[in-house]
């Protein structure tokens, strides 16, 4: 019997992390299976002993692939969503976490709602000194409607890999390694399917985001297709910069072959929540954040709303953690982050 739901994990060089990611599933074992794609990390023995240890006590179907090749971000994904046998995939990032008693709930809410074809999830990150920032884009579960505007919205708030769920099925048909090297092949299968198809908003929190990412030892620049990109270990302002460009070549991308409009209006919705894409080069100081900035500015056109210019300023006079506070004080109050 088919399952409702693959959980699909993309592994590279996180042993410990993915023991307790695979460790964090929680839920009714006939409704998923899991799939782990190691992609040719050094540490690739290591995670295949985790995964065989697990699989050997696990109640779950686990399946486990390795890649002969670094095939990068992208193509791993790609290659889950031909491995997997669920009516819907759902990737979970390697250091990622399913929150405790979430996810039979969450697979109650995907079998309610199986004529969706994309399931925007919430989440939650758990910052030092265990702030806990809420991650919710709605004030309730909402059905979406397919089209360019859906889909421009969906952009940015797609881009973290845990917990996004699509229609397997659907995601294979549109498979391209086109892309590859952009980061954001997730977001390109999203677009697709919801420029046709409705999609829905799932208003309660399933995963937790690890963002292991700020620690600034990110592994990204491995493969072929990332070599040119992006330089592993370090979120550089070169880096940053070429994965906010990785946006348009997607959009521009899916334009070129649909007479859609995509490029202008991501631009216009980057510009409006741009303040993540400010404030992970904050901690660099004045002179280089500023030259960075300017770059956003000229390269991504990022200037082409006034909240651009109001992150980039208060991110100058208060600095990044008061801006953060701020931030999260607002999406406490409010329930969830407004919508400009």
């Amino acid at each position: 019997m088919r399952p409702l739901l693959s959980i699909c994990i993309p592994s590279y060089n996180r042993p410990g992390q993915l023991l307790q990611l695979l460790d964090s599933i929680d839920c009714d074992p006939q409704n998923i299976d899991i799939v782990v794609c190691e992609d040719n990390a050094p540490l690739r023995e290591k995670v295949r002993s985790v995964v065989t240890s697990f699989k050997s006590q696990s109640p779950y179907r686990v399946h486990y692939f390795e890649n002969e090749i670094n095939m990068g971000y992208d193509g791993n994904l790609r290659r889950l969503v031909e491995l997997a046998a669920g009516r819907f995939v759902m990737f979970m990032g390697d250091d990622d976490l399913f929150l405790p008693k979430a996810l039979n709930k969450y697979l109650r809410f995907i079998n309610q709602h199986e004529d969706k074809k994309y399931f925007l999830r919430s989440y939650i990150v758990i910052h030092p000194e265990n702030r806990i920032e809420n991650f919710r884009y709605l004030p309730s579960t909402t059905i979406l409607p397919p089209g360019e505007k859906t889909v421009a919205w969906l952009f940015k708030r797609s881009v973290t890999i845990c917990g996004f769920t699509i229609a397997r099925d659907d995601a294979f048909k549109i498979s391209t390694s086109e892309l590859d090297g952009t980061l954001l092949y997730q977001v390109y299968l999203m677009a697709q399917i919801c420029l046709n198809h409705e999609s829905i908003y799932c208003d309660f929190p399933v995963v937790q985001a690890v963002q292991t990412f700020r620690d600034n030892k990110p592994m990204f620049g491995s493969s072929t297709a990332e070599k040119s990109r992006y330089t592993p270990g370090s979120i550089s302002i070169e880096n940053s910069i070429n994965f906010t460009k990785a946006y348009f070549e997607v959009t521009k991308y899916i334009d070129n072959r649909r007479e859609t409009r995509l490029t202008n209006l991501v631009r216009t919705d980057l510009s409006k929540y741009s303040y993540p894409f400010l404030s992970i080069q904050r901690k660099r100081g004045i002179g280089s954040f500023l030259q960075y900035a300017k770059r956003l500015e000229t390269e991504a056109g990022f200037g082409c709303t006034p909240y651009y210019f109001i992150y980039k300023w208060g991110l100058i006079l208060f600095g990044e953690k008061l801006c953060d506070r701020t931030i999260m004080r607002i999406k406490d109050i409010l329930g969830y982050t407004p919508n400009f």
